[in-house]
């Protein structure tokens, strides 16, 4: 068998889902017959019907309304957004009503829906096609927020979401969408469990989505500087694993974050807070962050100017304070 692409993996968890549980519906622009923009839910009318898998017009309220209606009546919708930044005219319902259904009626109803977006860049989109939106979701109580950055966890993840009883946002990175593992697809760890992709003891990155490959390889790169560096693959922004991340950062002393949004106010902020407070005495130097810039995403030639890399988080990895290391290149003073 060939190896599974990332929307392979999500076409086969959708699959699952639906052959698993009749509840669960599909819908949103262009899902049903083309089979989604990145053909994520290619075959999915053929094969369970336009009952279970249509299109719907282009007015992204009017999708997330019908999906609150028909969460509260007993199914179990998917829905997808397209594009990250098609997103917003929904927000409004996301924000007011499938977040919160729940704590307004003291728990007597549930909205279990997944709220599936395409997000980040890294494709050369034009406006309103590529955005990093995970903050406004992440801050927003009621709602659980996931990022897949490898094959095994879009299979995963999604079909974890799709059984919870709450609403999820389905945060998948465009740019690997037609990345490859050679893998058999199985239900691995759960929502709120961060995982570590790479082992070391020098310093600790944590990233999320896509931002997972560039600390893989920003690890590779310190590594033939003699650094061992270990990633932390965060999966679930919300809820968030605080132990793994920890039990990481006070091994290692050091700790940066990668993200791909702008940096004021973003998950990074919040994931440097969270470990200076719980790991304040045994860090070596300040939590660290490298993000994209506090701008809109540039046109598609500047994009790559934007996009966190393997120089940028090299050149943070300089502010680390390596003066305990008598063998490092990289000693500074702050």
């Amino acid at each position: 068998m060939p190896p599974t692409t990332m929307a392979q993996a999500l076409n086969a968890a959708l699959r699952d889902a639906l052959s698993a549980d009749e509840a669960v519906v599909i819908f949103g622009e262009d899902v049903g017959t083309l089979g989604g923009v990145f053909r994520v839910t290619d075959g999915l009318t053929r094969d369970f019907g336009d009952h279970r898998c249509f299109d719907t017009p282009l007015a992204e309220s009017g999708i997330i309304g019908f999906a609150i209606g028909m969460a509260m009546s007993g199914f179990r919708p998917v829905v997808e957004m397209q594009f990250d930044a098609f997103a917003y005219p929904a927000f409004e319902q996301i924000v007011s009503h499938v977040a919160k259904i729940r704590n307004r009626t003291k728990g007597a109803l549930s909205v279990p829906i997944v709220i599936r977006i395409p997000f980040a860049g890294g494709i050369g989109g034009v406006e309103h096609h590529c955005d990093s939106s995970e903050g406004y979701y992440a801050h927003t109580p009621g709602l659980k927020v996931v990022a897949p950055a490898t094959v095994a966890d879009a299979y995963t993840l999604l079909r974890h979401a799709i059984a919870d009883p709450d609403p999820v946002i389905f945060l998948e990175p465009k740019r690997l969408y037609f990345s490859r593992a050679d893998i058999e697809l199985t239900m691995g760890p759960p929502l709120g469990k961060a995982a570590i992709r790479r082992a070391g003891s020098d310093a600790t990155l944590i990233a999320y989505g896509p931002s997972v490959d560039v600390a893989l390889n920003s690890a590779a790169a310190a590594a033939e500087e003699g650094y061992d560096i270990e990633v932390v693959d965060v999966r679930s922004i919300v809820p968030f694993d605080d132990a793994t991340i920890t039990e990481s950062v006070r091994k290692t002393g050091r700790c940066l974050v990668i993200q791909e949004a702008q940096g004021f106010a973003g998950v990074g902020a919040e994931i440097a807070a969270r470990v200076q407070e719980r790991c304040f005495h045994y860090l070596h130097a300040p939590v660290l962050r490298v993000s994209g810039f506090d701008i809109p995403y540039p046109a598609p030639k500047l994009e790559k100017l934007h996009l966190p890399g393997v120089d940028r988080v090299l050149d943070a990895l300089d502010r680390l304070q390596w003066n305990d290391r008598a063998d490092n290149r990289w000693a500074t003073s702050v």
